[in-house]
């Protein structure tokens, strides 16, 4: 058990894997610090920039750094060579599966199945990062994570969306597009809506966390989850987290998330990003964390056994 009976999650994209053009890596290294204090027991990785390459060097030297951590990483592909990852304590989980989800993606998603040590049922992982060009492959790219809420299954999932939420309270914090000068990230994150206007692409969000003809959603989408029914602020959970660099791009936007099974979900206690001084010497992307209750997680992963006649 935990110390404090919490289990603590990371999901983060360090841009371009803390390594700068002119090969200093002071980025990673001071990212590495700001994980550690964190203290998670997963950490969801994204744009782990050729980490894939000589050994999967990168991929040993963050494990390392992280604590001596389990490591799993997606391929790269042809087209971009920042593999997705995850990071597991193995004081905490001991792996059982692990799956990669190739075919169409732009980004390929790592997917480590693992069980909570003295649980019997497994809780699969995946790191995600969600095309950035293009919304109808994100749209896929969605469509292909649905697989991992499949009735029985629990899941948590964290990643970059490149994409908006959907929820309504949220609507009047969407870009407006008249006042966003890159051209490029206009064609990239909008979409033609009935009324044939452009509007901000939530697709993604919509087919992850959305209700359909009242069925309930395939998975909950963590910031508003704790905002509605944890009571937690909007300020500390809502908290944007792209682009912390780049003001062409109009405000910042919370496209990097967490989504989870609803039973999982039920041991959720908060969702804080990170976003202070040394998060922002780091990357362009804010630190989400989400932390469970250890108990409540042993809970929904040892069900108890079905009554026999």
């Amino acid at each position: 058990m935990s110390s404090d009976d919490t289990i603590r999650f990371l999901s983060w994209n360090i841009e371009h894997n803390g390594v700068d053009p002119d090969g200093s890596d002071k980025r990673w290294h001071r990212a590495m610090a700001v994980a550690k204090e964190v203290g998670a027991h997963v950490v969801f990785r994204q744009e782990v920039t050729r980490g894939h390459l000589h050994g999967k060097r990168a991929m040993w030297a963050e494990a390392a750094r992280l604590g001596g951590f389990f490591p799993f990483m997606a391929s790269a592909t042809k087209e971009s060579a920042n593999p997705t990852a995850v990071y597991v304590d193995p004081n905490m989980f001991e792996p059982v599966q692990e799956f990669e989800h190739q075919t169409s993606m732009w980004h390929p998603i790592c997917n480590p199945v693992v069980r909570l040590k003295g649980c019997p049922k497994p809780l699969s992982l995946a790191s995600f990062h969600l095309c950035s060009w293009d919304p109808d492959t994100r749209a896929r790219e969605a469509k292909r994570l649905t697989i991992l809420g499949r009735p029985g299954m629990e899941a948590i999932l964290g990643g970059d969306c490149n994409s908006y939420v959907h929820a309504a309270d949220e609507a009047p914090d969407l870009p407006d597009w008249d006042r966003v000068d890159d051209r490029t990230h206009f064609e990239h994150r909008t979409v033609v809506n009935h009324y044939g206007v452009r509007v901000s692409d939530t697709r993604p969000d919509k087919i992850l966390a959305g209700r359909h003809d009242q069925r309930p959603p395939v998975f909950m989408e963590l910031g508003q989850y704790a905002v509605k029914q944890l009571g937690q602020s909007r300020q500390s959970a809502l908290t944007p987290t792209a682009s912390l660099w780049k003001s062409n791009q109009g405000p910042r936007q919370r496209i990097d998330r967490f989504y989870a099974t609803p039973g999982i979900a039920k041991a959720l206690r908060s969702v804080e990003v990170l976003d202070h001084k040394d998060v922002k010497k780091s990357t362009d992307h804010a630190a989400v964390v989400a932390v469970y209750s250890e108990t409540e997680m042993r809970r929904v992963l040892s069900p108890e056994p079905a009554e026999t006649a």
